[in-house]
């Protein structure tokens, strides 16, 4: 089974994005860990305590209530200050090592977010830096130099975009747990009323998504580099 690293800018936005794709590689047996690159704070109705309780109560419900099933690391940048350093991109890469990632999954990159578009570039380039040889990386654990064979791009972009995606992932089953995964973010999208709406956004696009491909519901990924098949077996329509 691979690992896949699933790195956010800010605690919610791996939910949001790809929650019932992340709960799916979980239940399917994948070794699944979120990177948060941020705290996610000040929000108006948050705090680094509350947001970390419920970034790991999120986790919990996307592991099926196994707690370790899917793994959360905060890296501790500063939210809304975001930069694209080599610094930062070797504590990434230190990450990527740590738990040897074969696949990794980041905001696409095109956004309004500051941060969004910092965080897409920095784990683009700690792809490459991870498989750097006789250099160590912060934070690798010991681990060895690893170059990820794929890197895709999920969207949780504050653009008002209509996504294009290469591939969609079949959550059939897993739209409650998505649902419920957000919903642990209850300073965001419970205390702040303005913010309520986006749960009622996300069924809509999970149906709609599934639509393209003939499921009850999906998600959208994009991909540089192209997708190789060995048969036909899997696709959905």
């Amino acid at each position: 089974m691979p690992n896949i690293l699933v790195i956010g800018p800010h605690p919610d936005d791996q939910e949001l994005g790809m929650g019932g794709t992340i709960a799916r590689l979980a239940a399917q047996g994948d070794s699944v860990t979120l990177l948060d690159m941020t705290d996610g704070e000040p929000t108006p109705f948050g705090d680094p305590g509350t947001r970390a309780k419920e970034a790991a109560a999120a986790a919990l419900v996307l592991g099926g209530g196994i707690a370790g099933k899917v793994k959360r690391i905060q890296l501790g940048l500063k939210n809304r200050s975001v930069q694209h350093t080599i610094e930062n991109r070797h504590k990434v890469a230190g990450i990527i090592r740590a738990t040897q990632a074969h696949i990794i999954f980041v905001p696409y990159f095109e956004d309004a977010h500051p941060d969004h578009l910092a965080v897409t570039r920095i784990a683009e380039d700690a792809r490459f830096d991870a498989k750097l040889t006789k250099l160590d990386m912060p934070g690798d654990q010991g681990q060895p130099p690893i170059y990820p064979k794929w890197l895709f791009h999920y969207y949780a972009t504050h653009l008002r975009i209509t996504p294009n995606p290469s591939f969609y992932i079949d959550i059939t089953g897993f739209e409650q747990t998505k649902r419920d995964a957000c919903l642990a973010y209850h300073s965001q999208f419970v205390a702040n009323t303005k913010n309520a709406p986006v749960i009622t956004w996300l069924d809509a696009a999970n149906t709609y998504f599934g639509s393209r491909i003939g499921t009850p519901a999906a998600e959208p990924f994009f991909a540089r580099e192209p997708i190789g098949l060995t048969s036909f077996k899997d696709l959905c329509l």
